[in-house]
């Protein structure tokens, strides 16, 4: 199958990346090319880890990277494809316009998927000529080693597009979980708010960060801490799941904490931008306590 993947951010050649391991014909597609070299770059890096492990021969590796283009022109980008999976900001706007350029440009037969976590899928295909071939595809990050897709229908989703895609997911090694198109859908309806109580309550003093963390970790058996999660996905998509949810849902319990809302207006995103709940050194696994929240 060819597949156009829009957007080469850490979701984005991850997408290329399972695609093109599994067989895969795959364009990634980006308006700028120091990102697509970048998206190149970190593929080589984990098929050289999977290398590593013993889990991909080296054979496969030089396969799986021979499997991908690049381009800066979605035109070109998207003019042979059979499945395109957006993959851009989570940004409404963002996407709609997107999507509207992917249906103008690609074969009339063509699936247009969008990784959104929250957006709805519905909204999304309104903006297109063939609403019944629009579907979520939501994968988790990292995606080479996250399992789950969550696939969601939306309300004009034809079956078949359903069954395609479900189908799709589970050969390229993913296990596909059908939802419908509320807001969050499942896994940030649920995710989201825990994460947004976690921040709340650090915001109102009952625990500090490392403290709440460990809480959730030793006490919930989570691998990772809220707080760090959060770094880790970023606190300005935390920030903007949560508005997405406060207003599909209009229930004052989906407002985003004002601490959240200050961290982000303030640059702080986490790992991305090196500093969140925890700092970040480039170059070490190793998360200390933000200075701001240091005891």
């Amino acid at each position: 199958m060819n597949v156009s993947v829009i957007g080469a951010g850490q979701m984005g050649n991850g997408i290329a990346h399972v695609f093109a391991q599994a067989g895969h014909a795959v364009i990634i597609i980006d308006i700028a090319q120091d990102r697509l070299d970048k998206a190149l770059a970190n593929i080589a890096k984990n098929l050289d880890r999977q290398v590593a492990k013993g889990t991909l021969t080296e054979d496969q590796k030089k396969s799986t990277l021979g499997n991908i283009a690049t381009a800066t022109d979605m035109a070109v980008g998207v003019k042979n494809a059979e499945l395109v999976v957006e993959a851009a900001t989570e940004n409404i706007d963002l996407k709609l316009k997107i999507f509207k350029d992917i249906d103008s440009n690609s074969p009339v037969n063509c699936i247009l998927a969008t990784n959104t976590s929250s957006i709805s899928i519905t909204r999304i295909a309104a903006v297109t000529t063939r609403p019944e071939q629009v579907i979520g595809m939501h994968f988790m990050n990292p995606v080479p080693v996250m399992k789950l897709v969550e696939v969601i229908r939306g309300y004009n989703t034809s079956s078949a597009v359903t069954r395609t895609i479900m189908e799709l997911s589970a050969e390229i090694g993913k296990t596909p979980v059908e939802v419908n198109d509320y807001s969050g859908f499942v896994a940030n309806r649920i995710l989201m708010p825990m994460i947004n109580e976690a921040i709340e309550t650090l915001f109102q003093g009952v625990g500090g960060v490392a403290e709440i963390d460990t809480v959730m970790k030793l006490g919930m058996a989570h691998p990772m801490g809220p707080l760090q999660l959060a770094d880790f996905i970023g606190l300005d998509t935390c920030l903007a799941i949560m508005r997405v949810l406060h207003e599909g849902f209009g229930n004052p319990k989906y407002a985003p904490c004002p601490l959240l809302v200050q961290m982000v207006t303030a640059g702080k995103f986490g790992v991305k931008s090196g500093e969140g709940f925890y700092r970040y050194t480039v170059g070490s696994k190793d998360a200390a306590v933000a200075p701001a929240f240091a005891k």
